[in-house]
C-alpha cells in the first residue's frame, strides 16, 4: 500500500530561487492533499541543494554527480517515489491555492483518465498554452519563426495552440505540458515511464500520445491553476537546448506520427521533418548567433 497519494516529483538545474518558491508554494497546499515531494537536483552549482537541506526538510531530495536530464532526472524520482499518482512540476512554478484538490477531485471521480494538467499562467497572469494539439513540422515551421511573423493569424500555429477553442473550460485534449502534469497509477502500470531517449522536451508529447494509446483520456481542468515561468533553465545554455528540442521533436515524428502514415508517404514526411526542423533551429541558434554580436557592439 502506497504511503501517500501523490507523488509531487520536481527536477532541479541551477534554478534556486524559483526552486525555493515552488516548494513555498506546495508548502502551504500540504493540507489538499496526501503528498510528497521529491527534488532531484541534476548536479547543480548553485546553492540549490544546500537550500532544500536547510529551508525544507520535510522534502526528500537526491543529488546527482551528473546531470540526468529532464527526463532521467523525472524518471529517478517516479522509480523511488511512495505515492500512487504523479505530479511532474517544474522547479519555476508556483501552485496555486486548490489546484491540487481540484486535480485529485477529478481523476477520482472520472477512473477512465490517464494524465491530467492544470491551467498554466505567465508570471504577468496571462494564460500560456498549456494543452495542445500533437504538432507537426508544418506547425513547427511557423511557429516562432521569421516565416510565422510574417504570417502572424496562420491556421497551423492556431491550431497547434488550441487558439480556436476557449481555455475556461474542461476538455480532452491531446497533449498537455509536462511543466505540471498528472499521470495516474493506472496510466503509468499501463505505459511506463517517460521515454528515456528523450534527454528533455517532447517527453511530454510523447507520454500523452502513450495515454491515447493505452485508451486512457487526457484532460485539461482549468480550474487548477499554476503560474510557469518558462525557460528558467534551458535559458542557461540556449543554443544547446534549441538542438534538444528539435531533435527530441524529429524523434517524435519518426517513431509515433510517421508509423501510421501509408508506406509511399513515409519517406518523403520523413524527410520533409528533417528538412523542417533543421532549418527552424538553424534560424534559431544563427539569430542567438546574431544578437550576441550586436550585444558586444552595443557596449
Amino acid at each position: 500500500m502506497p504511503d501517500f497519494d501523490l507523488s509531487i516529483t520536481i527536477c532541479s538545474w541551477n534554478t534556486v530561487d524559483d526552486l525555493r518558491a515552488c516548494l513555498a508554494s506546495l508548502e502551504l497546499v500540504r493540507d489538499e492533499a496526501n503528498f510528497e515531494v521529491i527534488v532531484v537536483d541534476n548536479n547543480s552549482a548553485d546553492e540549490s541543494p544546500d537550500m532544500v537541506e536547510r529551508e525544507f526538510p520535510w522534502v526528500t531530495q537526491f543529488r546527482q554527480s551528473r546531470n540526468l536530464g529532464f527526463t532521467g532526472g523525472q524518471n529517478f524520482a517516479m522509480e523511488h517515489r511512495r505515492g500512487r499518482h504523479v505530479l511532474m512540476l517544474n522547479s519555476d512554478t508556483v501552485v496555486h491555492e486548490g489546484a491540487l484538490r481540484k486535480l485529485m477531485e477529478f481523476i477520482a471521480a472520472n477512473p477512465d483518465v490517464g494524465m491530467v494538467g492544470p491551467r498554466l499562467l505567465n508570471p504577468d497572469g496571462s494564460l500560456q498554452f498549456s494543452c495542445r494539439r500533437f504538432p507537426n513540422p508544418i506547425a513547427a515551421l511557423f511557429r516562432n519563426t521569421p516565416i510565422g511573423r510574417l504570417f502572424p493569424n496562420n491556421r497551423f500555429t492556431r491550431d497547434y495552440l488550441m487558439q480556436d477553442v476557449p481555455h475556461d473550460a474542461i476538455r480532452d485534449v491531446d497533449w498537455v505540458s509536462g511543466a505540471a502534469l498528472l499521470a495516474t497509477e493506472e496510466c503509468i502500470k499501463r505505459i511506463g515511464l517517460l521515454d528515456p531517449e528523450y534527454f528533455m522536451f517532447c517527453e511530454d508529447v510523447d507520454w500523452c500520445w502513450r495515454c491515447h494509446k493505452a485508451g486512457l483520456r487526457v484532460v485539461y481542468v482549468p480550474d487548477s491553476v499554476i503560474t510557469h515561468a518558462i525557460g528558467r533553465s534551458t535559458d542557461k545554455a540556449p543554443n544547446r537546448m534549441i538542438g534538444r528540442f528539435h531533435l527530441s521533436m524529429f524523434r517524435f515524428y519518426r517513431l509515433n506520427q510517421v508509423p501510421e502514415m501509408s508506406w509511399p508517404v513515409r519517406p518523403f514526411a520523413l524527410g520533409f521533418a528533417a528538412l523542417a526542423l533543421a532549418l527552424r533551429a538553424g534560424l534559431f541558434i544563427f539569430k542567438n548567433k546574431v544578437d550576441i554580436v550586436r550585444r558586444k557592439f552595443a557596449r
